[in-house]
């Protein structure tokens, strides 16, 4: 186990073959600053520079998982350009946009351990990963209408894909607490446990050793389902079951089976 990079908006952890980021910014609840952004992606690329890494926790400090935007950051003081200099459209689309699709096209999976409130971006964050575990005192909160916005940095899209046409339109409109156990029920997260990052990082040494690129395809295919119909996504399973069927990993595991052994995946 490596030593956490020292003080900044984002600390990175490696433990072995998993690597763990902290959202460090517990005195606002780890809402986001532009400078964090940039933060977070140097630690992804530190993550994704080790080969030797082959999964990644994501988790927030303090009391909090992440608010979401800092609003602290937009400038609302009265005079000339006032709409212009508030406008959120910039910030969406240099940072938290760039920050959803990192994440999402990362070469190994991803897990939140959402370990207090998740509101606005905070939330659509949490949805951004792979798989999500959140303590039992946690919450998602659409905070976005109660200020005049709607859900972003992959909310919208999330929500749906996630909780159903029905279930998102009233979290999005109004912008109420949804509590860990009923996120579980309703299929936001996978599951909620007392201690969130002790059993993601569990889950992320039990994802590490396994097939890596079979992993991140999954989660490929998964995610762009619903964008095909059932012969076009039949088209893709060949064509990707084609592409892992060059893959050391697949040959491992195979010759693993046949012969009633342990496999060793490389994640190649």
């Amino acid at each position: 186990m490596n030593a956490p990079a020292a003080g900044g908006t984002v600390l990175y952890l490696e433990r072995g073959t998993v690597a763990l980021i902290t959202l460090n910014r517990p005195e606002a609840l780890n809402s986001f600053t532009r400078q964090m952004h940039h933060d977070l992606w140097a630690a992804l690329d530190r993550a994704e520079a080790n080969p030797l890494v082959r999964a990644l926790v994501l988790t927030g400090a303090g009391r909090g998982f992440c608010a979401g935007a800092d609003l602290a950051e937009f400038d609302f003081e009265p005079g000339p350009d006032l709409v212009k200099r508030a406008d959120p459209g910039p910030v969406i689309h240099q940072a938290f946009n760039p920050t959803a699709r990192r994440i999402q096209s990362l070469r190994m999976p991803v897990i939140a351990a959402v370990n207090g409130v998740a509101a606005g971006a905070g939330a659509s964050l949490a949805m951004t990963c792979d798989i999500a575990i959140a303590a039992p005192g946690a919450s998602f909160i659409q905070a976005f209408s109660k200020i005049g916005l709607i859900p972003d940095a992959g909310g919208s899209w999330f929500l749906v894909e996630r909780l159903g046409l029905a279930r998102a339109m009233a979290l999005a409109m109004t912008g109420d607490k949804l509590p860990a156990a009923q996120a579980k029920e309703w299929g936001m997260i996978w599951d909620v446990q007392d201690d969130p990052l002790a059993a993601a990082l569990a889950l992320a040494e039990k994802l590490a050793v396994m097939p890596t690129k079979a992993l991140v395809s999954t989660r490929t295919l998964l995610r762009d389902a619903g964008t095909r119909t059932l012969n076009q996504q039949l088209d893709v399973e060949r064509d990707t079951q084609s592409a892992l069927g060059a893959t050391h990993d697949y040959i491992e595991g195979v010759m693993a089976f046949r012969q009633k052994r342990a496999p060793q995946f490389k994640g190649e």
